[in-house]
Formats: C-alpha cells, structure tokens, sequence
C-alpha cells in the first residue's frame, strides 16, 4: 500500500439497517467494519443480510487501486447504490462480495 495510506478490516457487532423509502434495503448484526485514511468508516454487510431481490446488477464498475473493482447494484430510482467487490486485493480480500451502500443507521440497541 502507498505511504500514509492504510486500510483495516474489523468485524463489528453493531446493528445496521439500511431504509430507502420505507423499504428495508438490508439488516445485519455482523458488519465489516472498513476504515480507510481520508474517507468516513464504511459497513460492509454479508450479502445474506441485504434484500438483492430488490435490487438490479448494475453495468458500472470503478476501480481502486488499494481495493481492486467495484461493481454496483441498483434500485429503478437509485442507480449504483451500492457497490461490492467481487474479486478485492489481497489484503482486503475479506471484503470479498459483501454489500456496502453509501448511507447506513446504526441502531441503538
């Protein structure tokens, strides 16, 4: 990884649930914790906890060069709302097809 630039895996036990328009997106008890320099901690959620029948494969792909290739999935509203990595590098490889979506809600127990 490039100097100053660190990335670190860790599994949370926080409940989150992700809501769009009343519609439970996804709901899980067993996050990924990712934290990355310069960008907010991001929850990586197993693809079991999150509704993929709700959601459509999307065509885009972005590329990081400390991550690999994202690919996206979509709602008819929301294009590429949420984004994973089907094959990730190496040292993040436990990310590998869990789901993230850009907005989450950490409930309070």
């Amino acid at each position: 990884m490039t100097t100053g630039h660190r990335i670190t895996i860790e599994r949370g036990s926080e409940h989150v649930r992700v809501v769009r328009d009343g519609r439970v997106l996804a709901e899980s008890t067993r996050p990924l914790l990712l934290r990355e320099t310069g960008l907010p901690v991001r929850y990586y959620l197993p693809p079991e906890d999150v509704r993929t029948d709700l959601l459509t494969p999307s065509d885009t792909h972005s590329y990081c060069p400390f991550k690999g290739t994202a690919s996206y999935w979509s709602l008819p509203e929301a294009p590429d709302l949420v984004w994973y990595y089907p094959d990730p590098k190496p040292d993040v490889a436990e990310i590998r097809d869990h789901l993230c979506f850009y907005d989450v809600e950490i409930v309070a127990e």
